[in-house]
Formats: structure tokens, sequence, C-alpha cells
């Protein structure tokens, strides 16, 4: 049997790389899309077609690598309550699902941007939109991911509070996370001019309750627990 503390760092490892690739690929997409303006899109994408294809492989390895976390932490976390474990394991497939679909809208932004064989077929005006079209499909791909990327956090911070393996202040915040990240979604899609208020206090909330936890499972592991709360486990 993998130890707990084994698990856990495991479980920080991955997603250590899931938080260094996601980064750098939603980097790369703020750098390269502007909303609402066609041309300094396209021609963004073309100046920096290699960072946009790269960024492009990041993101499917890093949704890869989410399987591996919630993989190592359903093992660490399943004797608390399989059926919430389950749950957890679930929003994340749905969510990794999403992303790695979603990134098919990226790569045809990207081939009708320098592919001469897509872009005359679409023409001088017809292309640059269709390729404004494509990123914005991607930029609603992602928040529609983020309903479960959100919801994936509340089983784990419930897990995590029932377990006594983290502390109970990490384990509310990883359940908070979840209010804040759907509300987000909702006012992205509903209210736009509110989103764009409340996004940067999700944007802390998210980063603060996620890093807290990603350097808590690379660092401590789990807490140690007594000898007969162990042996049950």
């Amino acid at each position: 049997m993998d130890s707990p503390k084994r698990l856990a760092r495991t479980a920080g490892l991955f997603y250590l790389i899931v938080a260094i690739l996601g980064g750098f690929a939603q980097i790369v997409r703020l750098d390269v899309f502007a909303p609402g303006d066609a041309a300094t899109t396209v021609a963004n994408v073309v100046a920096n077609a290699s960072l946009v294809r790269m960024s492009f492989v990041a993101d499917l390895t890093q949704a890869t690598f989410l399987l591996f976390v919630v993989m190592c932490l359903y093992r660490l976390l399943q004797h608390v309550n399989k059926g919430v474990a389950r749950a957890m394991v679930l929003f994340v497939v749905v969510a990794v699902a999403i992303i790695c679909l979603n990134m098919l809208h990226q790569l045809g932004g990207l081939l009708v941007a320098t592919d001469p064989s897509y872009a005359g077929a679409f023409g001088p005006e017809g292309s640059p939109a269709l390729v404004l079209l494509l990123f914005d499909l991607q930029h609603s791909g992602y928040l529609i991911a983020q309903i479960f990327f959100g919801l994936w956090l509340f089983p784990l911070g419930l897990l995590a509070y029932r377990s006594g393996m983290f502390p109970r202040p990490l384990a509310v915040t990883l359940m908070v996370a979840t209010v804040f990240y759907l509300l987000d979604v909702a006012l992205q899609f509903l209210a736009p001019e509110l989103a764009g208020l409340v996004n940067p206090l999700v944007v802390v909330v998210a980063t603060v309750s996620e890093v807290s936890m990603l350097a808590y499972l690379l660092i401590k592991g789990v807490r140690t627990l007594p000898a007969d709360h162990a042996l049950a486990t």
C-alpha cells in the first residue's frame, strides 16, 4: 500500500505540473486573444504561432495530469466517504473532457490564421472573423469547464475536512472556492460587466485555496494521524 504521505506528495507534484502548464497556457491565451478585435487577434496568433501551439500541447498535458491528481486524492480520501470521493472524480473527468475537446477551437483558430489554404478559402475578411469566433468559443468553453473544475473542489474540501488529514480552514477555503467559481461562470454569461468587477475576487479566492492545497500536499503531505485512525484507514 502507498503511504498517505507518499500519495499526498505525489498528488502535490502532479498538481504543481497542472499549475505550471495551465498557467503558461493561460498567459499565452491572454496575450494573443483580443476580444472583439479580429485583426489584432489574427496578428497576435501569426506572430506567436509557436507559442500558441506550445500552449495547446501544455493544456492537453495539464488536463491529463489533473486526472492523475484526482486519482491519487481518491486513493487517499476514499475511506472517508466513497460516494463523495467518486463525485470528486466524476467532476474532474467531465472538466477534463470539456477542456480537451475545447482545445479544438484553439487549434482551428491557429490553422485558419497561419495556413494559407484555410485563410484563402475564407477570404481576407472572413478568415480574421472566423479566428476571432473560434477563440471566443474557446473562451466560452473554458467557462463551461470551469463549472466542473469548481465543483470538484467542494467534495475535495469536504473529504479533507472530515478526514482530519488536512487543516480544516484549508478544507473550508476549497469549498468556498466552489461557490466563487460557479458565481463567476453565471455572471460571465448573464452579466459580463458585473463579472468584470467580481472576477478579481474570484481569482484571489481560487488562487489562495488551490495554491494552499498544492503547497500543503507537497510540503506536509498529510497530518500525522493517531495510530487507531491510521489502522482503520
